[in-house]
């Protein structure tokens, strides 16, 4: 049963957010600086724990129950050669993350968090949308729900990826439709060569053409270029700010899958940060329009939330600074003069 049941009811669930919980994230705050370190030694470390503390609402924050939540989606438009891969490898790659054989797996292991995978309907690809809608009302609402619904209560962190041939015309097409100039957001994602690179760029500008009437409407708009996945991804992102859970977003795909909710309500990413900045040319444009900093660039372009699961970490450094090092009376270290 979908969780909304109208593009104005989750127009509503998006204009509706909770604020962060600024007495802890004061409370993170203040503890660093009495730890034995120069103030802001430590740089983006230090604001890191602020925003885990203001999200989950406590200091210090925990990292115990992490949430590796991968969608996978097929794409119609994938008829039209953009990408370098069949449709079928989608629902082959979610075999492999099943069986642990991905990078995915490998990285949720390591960061120590738990991996789940949400196939969408792998069987019955999204509409082409250069000719029609990618997805109903009806259909984007579900896939929306979907997502929503896999984001637990008592999760701690929620890291986003996803997997779907054809996905980043898609995510460039959302783009495109949400800040402009479509063809500037396109990539060569899966490595498709110049003539399909060239053939991407001509598709989705055909797709914003077509669909130019509704361009205004963020959540219609993801509905006509986007993905069910990236739909989920948006849901997912909506649950963990409504449940005040931090997430880590992961590259171009999944910055565009939730970038409308950015275009709704500005503040509405907050609870967000970016884990990395894809290798992928259009990614680094879609940042400056959200006006987020990725955490990391390792020239990383593989998609499966992997650049954000490196990114926890990160995360999990920051934490283990802010939590396990005395304070300059604990370890009876002079602090700075006040003269």
């Amino acid at each position: 049963m979908s969780r909304f049941s109208s593009f104005d009811e989750l127009r509503a669930a998006c204009l509706e957010l909770p604020a962060p919980d600024t007495a802890a994230a004061g409370a993170a705050a203040a503890r660093e600086t009495q730890l034995t370190k120069p103030p802001g030694s430590l740089g983006r470390l230090e604001d890191l724990v602020a925003w885990l503390a203001a999200w989950q609402g406590r200091n210090p924050p925990s990292l115990d129950r992490c949430e590796i939540l991968i969608f996978a989606g097929n794409h119609g438009v994938a008829a039209q050669g953009v990408s370098a891969y069949p449709p079928e490898v989608t629902a082959q790659m979610v075999a492999n993350f099943e069986a642990g054989g991905a990078a995915i797996n490998q990285l949720a292991r390591t960061g120590g968090a738990t991996l789940r995978v949400t196939p969408l309907e792998l069987n019955r690809p999204t509409a082409d949308f250069t000719s029609a809608p990618a997805m109903s009302e009806p259909e984007f609402i579900g896939a929306v729900s979907t997502g929503y619904a896999q984001v637990p209560d008592d999760a701690d962190l929620i890291v986003l990826g996803e997997m779907g041939i054809g996905n980043t015309t898609a995510a460039a097409a959302i783009s495109g439709a949400l800040f402009g100039g479509g063809a500037r957001f396109a990539s060569t994602g899966t490595g498709v060569g110049r003539d399909g690179f060239g053939r991407k760029r001509a598709v989705i500008q055909q797709a914003l053409l077509y669909h130019s009437d509704i361009l205004g409407d963020p959540l219609r708009a993801a509905a006509a270029v986007g993905g069910r996945e990236l739909a989920a991804m948006m849901g997912a992102c909506l649950a963990a700010r409504h449940k005040r859970i931090p997430v880590l977003i992961d590259g171009m795909v999944c910055s565009s899958a939730v970038a409308p909710l950015k275009a709704l309500r500005a503040d509405a990413l907050d609870h967000a940060r970016v884990g990395h900045q894809s290798a992928d040319a259009g990614h680094g444009v879609l940042l400056q329009e959200l006006g987020m900093t990725p955490l990391l660039d390792l020239g990383m372009r593989l998609g499966e939330g992997s650049g954000a699961a490196v990114a926890l970490l990160v995360l999990r450094a920051a934490l283990a600074c802010h939590t396990g090092m005395a304070t300059f009376e604990e370890a009876q270290v002079s602090g700075k003069s006040a003269s």
